[in-house]
């Protein structure tokens, strides 16, 4: 058997962000406030779904549950990377990294797939609406979320364990402001071929069939919509479409460029920038796309506001 003298490497450093004090300065007051209006705004959508009970349907459902993901979804890398601007100390652990990684892949997978359900949702309340509360019912709802979470773990799990199995006896240094995938293989020493094989494969998969569902979904929602006589009504129907399809392609856009690249082509200030877009941007834009522009939702946010001034007065 041979035996190689190779230093384990325990910790790694994430470079992030890097640049001068003052610039690393801004950016650590830019991110915060972007980051804090990630999780005012997604825990208002969740706060006034919770408050009223007109707001109780599939789609405010699966709305709540995206806002849920995006908190999570940003709080996986976005307070770490804070972190890192602001002092010197910019090591995480072995162990830290890996969990990282899982819940990383676990959220931006839900996220896609929770997109897909929303734009089958809107499929069946246009192109189906008398069958709408047959096929969208509150059981299938649950279930359809409980499952997509078990498949996003499964395969979030899947890239954690083939990721752990490596050996990283070389640099220690991450070009990446969180422990992605493509970055840590590329420190790896040992044959990455299955993993990269699991990332175009089983991740191309689970990555395609939403994207498959949401332009399927949409396309037969268009084709609806050009059979509506009345003009306001196509154009509030296009509205609508349009802002889910822009979340759609700044999302799908930016970590299809990142994922589905070569690991050799890793190019640390792009991915940085097409990181930042969909862990930070895409999520603090989801509650001004699908709740300040829906008349259902500043409706039910008009009236908690009113009701809990009331109960200030009294």
């Amino acid at each position: 058997m041979e035996i190689r003298n190779l230093t384990v490497i325990k910790e790694f450093i994430l470079l992030g962000l890097s640049g001068s004090a003052e610039q690393q300065y801004f950016l650590s007051v830019l991110f915060l406030c972007m980051y804090l209006m990630t999780i005012s705004g997604n825990m208002l959508i969740i706060l006034v779904v919770g408050f009223d009970t007109h707001l109780h349907l599939p789609m405010h459902f699966f709305l709540s549950n995206l806002a849920f993901v995006d908190i999570c979804f940003s709080s996986t890398t976005i307070p770490q990377m804070i972190v890192n601007l602001l002092t010197d100390t910019q090591t995480i652990s072995f162990v830290g990294c890996l969990s990282q990684l899982f819940f990383f892949i676990s959220f931006v997978n839900m996220d896609s797939l929770l997109l897909s359900v929303m734009a089958y949702d809107r499929y069946v309340a246009i192109c189906h609406p008398l069958r709408y509360i047959a096929i969208m019912n509150p059981h299938l709802c649950v279930w359809l979320v409980a499952g997509l979470w078990l498949v996003t773990y499964l395969h979030a799990l899947l890239h954690t364990v083939l990721m752990a199995h490596l050996s990283f006896c070389a640099s220690n240094i991450i070009h990446h402001f969180f422990c992605d995938l493509n970055p840590l293989l590329q420190l790896s020493c040992s044959d990455i071929s299955l993993n990269v094989t699991v990332i175009f494969t089983v991740g191309g998969l689970l990555a395609l069939t939403p994207l498959i569902c949401i332009l399927i979904s949409y396309g037969l929602i268009f084709s609806t919509i050009l059979k509506i006589t009345s003009t306001q009504g196509k154009e509030k129907a296009f509205s609508t479409c349009g802002c889910h399809l822009s979340v759609v392609v700044v999302f799908y856009g930016t970590a299809s460029a990142v994922y589905f690249s070569p690991s050799s082509s890793f190019i640390p200030k792009s991915d940085n920038l097409l990181a930042l877009m969909y862990t930070l941007v895409t999520p603090m834009l989801n509650p001004f796309i699908y709740s300040l522009r829906n008349s259902d939702m500043k409706r039910a946010l008009q009236k908690m506001l009113c009701k809990g001034a009331y109960f200030q007065q009294q």
